[in-house]
């Protein structure tokens, strides 16, 4: 714990204890745009799932994103469906990195931390998104981070270690994932060779091209996989494998606050959200699909609520996009989740007696709460992981096995059932 923080840590215990008790039936209960008989029935398979990861978003991350956005007594688009429930994060440690809380999610079983789809004996486990490939579906990964990062590799890659990133590059092409869309160019290409993306630019003049296996991005076009750098470009892409690399490593910068920190990613989230759905949708056998917003997680490492909370509402565009699809297609699956929590926020009332800590870990705000004259506080605890639960909220077919409180494993197993897939991994 911090020095100066023991006050902002009671004030987390006694927020989280609140959305563990009373919170999540809030989410479960919110109103919904979805009547009753829009409602799947619970023996309808998913033919299609996208699953949302808020990477680092808490059940207090998703308030402050929910007051900041539509204010009190609305609901986010992620938190308006049907169905809530509590994931416990921890890998084989209490408190989990990305790499082993997505290979929980993925493959089913706990890891160590910075494995990516291998158990704690390095053995390799089949994937949900392989299992969804081998019955005949189209997959893909979309992300604000680098496409090789440990969120998205976890579906498509087996490496002991996460920093394995051009070997995980390899891997998708092999694994022959239809849509990849991102950040990370640098690991596409080897050292000398720039790409699209400047080597040393100045906004952070340590990125260049790294890659350790070769002109991956040339090997893809090889096997089919049309390749665009920029919004333009993604916009006019045809159907079929499609690459996108937007940044040499995340698509975002941060850093301190007013130190460089920026989220204006060239190609938005809710951009690479409707393409993706749209390229994979052509399958008539249905599709997987995981979307991640790494921003959350980022901003808050450096305890920045402001670009915290901007990345979230960007987040929530992009649900509101797959909710719209799954209107029209009754037989899709929407989820809406997180790995794990990081910083421990607390949302606070404006308070000038209130400590708020020092460093980066000063309270943030005020911010306002729409048409209202109320504004508040996102006080921090810490910039690393957390091992507090987080919401999952869930609407459409199959919806109704997300409910209640379960590990981070269970997460494989509940998307396989509402698939109909085989658990054979």
């Amino acid at each position: 714990m911090k020095k100066g923080k023991r006050i902002g840590l009671v004030k987390v215990s006694i927020t989280m204890a609140t959305i563990l008790t009373l919170g999540m039936s809030g989410i479960a209960n919110a109103k919904t745009d979805e009547s009753p008989s829009e409602r799947p029935s619970s023996k309808q398979k998913a033919k299609n799932v996208i699953l949302f990861v808020g990477d680092g978003m808490g059940a207090a991350h998703r308030n402050a994103i929910r007051l900041a956005t539509v204010g009190l007594g609305k609901e986010l688009a992620m938190n308006s469906m049907p169905y809530a429930g509590l994931v416990h994060t921890s890998s084989t440690s209490a408190v989990t990195d990305s790499a082993a809380a997505a290979t929980a999610m993925a493959s089913g079983v706990k890891t160590n931390n910075g494995a990516i789809g291998v158990d704690a004996n390095k053995k390799p486990r089949k994937t949900v998104l392989e299992a969804a490939k081998a019955a005949g579906k189209s997959t893909g990964l979309v992300t604000t981070s680098q496409i090789t990062d440990a969120t998205p590799a976890a579906f498509a890659a087996h490496v002991q270690d996460r920093s394995m990133q051009s070997e995980i590059a390899k891997q998708y092409l092999e694994n022959k994932v239809d849509v990849l869309l991102g950040g990370g160019e640098d690991y596409w290409y080897p050292a000398g060779t720039e790409g699209a993306y400047q080597d040393y630019p100045a906004k952070d003049t340590t990125e260049a091209s790294k890659g350790t296996e070769g002109d991956l991005v040339n090997k893809a076009k090889k096997i089919g996989y049309q390749y665009v750098t920029n919004a333009d470009q993604l916009k006019k892409a045809r159907s079929g494998r499609l690459l996108g690399l937007f940044a040499n490593e995340e698509m975002f910068e941060q850093r301190p606050e007013g130190q460089g920190d920026l989220y204006d990613p060239t190609v938005s989230l809710p951009t690479m959200t409707e393409k993706a759905i749209d390229t994979l949708s052509k399958n008539k056998k249905g599709f997987f699909l995981m979307i991640e917003e790494e921003a959350i997680d980022e901003m808050s490492h450096e305890n920045n609520a402001k670009q915290m909370i901007k990345a979230g509402q960007q987040l929530d565009k992009s649900v509101s996009i797959a909710k719209e699809y799954a209107k029209k297609h009754p037989d899709t699956l929407v989820l809406v989740l997180a790995d794990h929590d990081c910083g421990g926020i607390s949302v606070e009332s404006v308070d000038s007696q209130d400590e708020s800590g020092d460093g980066i870990s000063k309270e943030d705000g005020p911010f306002n709460i729409p048409n209202s004259k109320e504004d508040f506080m996102i006080d921090w605890t810490t910039s690393g992981h957390t091992a507090v639960d987080v919401p999952l909220t869930a609407t459409g077919s199959g919806a109704e096995l997300f409910k209640g409180t379960y590990e981070n494993t269970y997460i494989h197993d509940a998307l396989l059932k509402a698939m109909n897939i085989e658990n054979d991994s």
